[in-house]
């Protein structure tokens, strides 16, 4: 089977089983995605759907985060984790959004790279849900289930969304990565993975490789480790 043919048939059964691709972070217009998907660092959708709202209805618009101050937005965004960090590129990239592209969050991979924060997983996102060009989102889950399915190799973001773009039709290419994501937290977990209900186990080569290596049980009180971004763009 080449790899073309097992993302089809990933795509086939990832469609049936999450009839719905969809980006879990709540936004309603560019901008909230785009400062969303800063705060997603290291912190979940479901913490930053909660604290989002009280962030946009304080500052509502690019003008609003551009009057602002990094402290005021820290106090709203403490939860999420790296807030100053955070707090400093949400300011930054406003202000570069206003000065630079007269307001308009970009639609190309290259000019939204050039903003505060902003790394190829963020860019790929803005490209792929707000202006519906093909686009891989190569997050945590994406990058294990696609190399637990043989369609990559390693854990290099850049060399993994290159091997996805490879083998999976342009068109389908968003909403296969945000399936990942969901398969990724219900069932492909990192760690002791629900490999009896998975719908991809019959062409997985994890799974149907005697010597692939399976994830051990986490030890008691521990923690699950995560994979650590290489630098502060996400």
């Amino acid at each position: 089977m080449t790899k073309k043919q097992r993302a089809a048939l990933a795509i086939a059964a990832l469609k049936k089983e999450y009839p719905t691709g969809i980006c879990s972070l709540r936004y309603r217009d560019p901008l909230q995605l785009l400062i969303a998907t800063r705060l997603s660092a290291q912190c979940t959708d479901a913490r930053v759907n909660r604290v989002a709202p009280a962030l946009f209805a304080r500052f509502p618009d690019l003008d609003a985060f551009c009057a602002g101050t990094q402290e005021e937005i820290e106090g709203y965004i403490r939860s999420c984790g790296l807030y100053k960090t955070k707090a400093r590129d949400i300011l930054a990239l406003c202000r570069m959004l206003k000065k630079e592209f007269g307001g308009r969050v970009p639609d190309t991979v290259e000019d939204l790279t050039r903003l505060p924060g902003v790394g190829r997983k963020t860019a790929n996102l803005i490209v792929g849900d707000v202006y519906g060009r093909p686009a891989v989102v190569t997050d945590t889950h994406c990058i294990r289930i696609s190399g637990r399915l043989g369609l990559s190799e390693g854990t290099n973001p850049l060399k993994v969304e290159k091997a996805l773009r490879a083998v999976l039709p342009p068109e389908e290419s968003n909403d296969f990565c945000h399936r990942l994501v969901l398969h990724g937290r219900a069932v492909c977990t990192a760690r002791s993975p629900k490999c009896g209900r998975c719908c991809l186990r019959e062409f997985c080569k994890f799974y149907t490789s005697p010597h692939a290596e399976k994830p051990r049980r986490r030890p008691a009180g521990k923690q699950a480790g995560r994979l650590k971004p290489r630098s502060s763009k996400i």
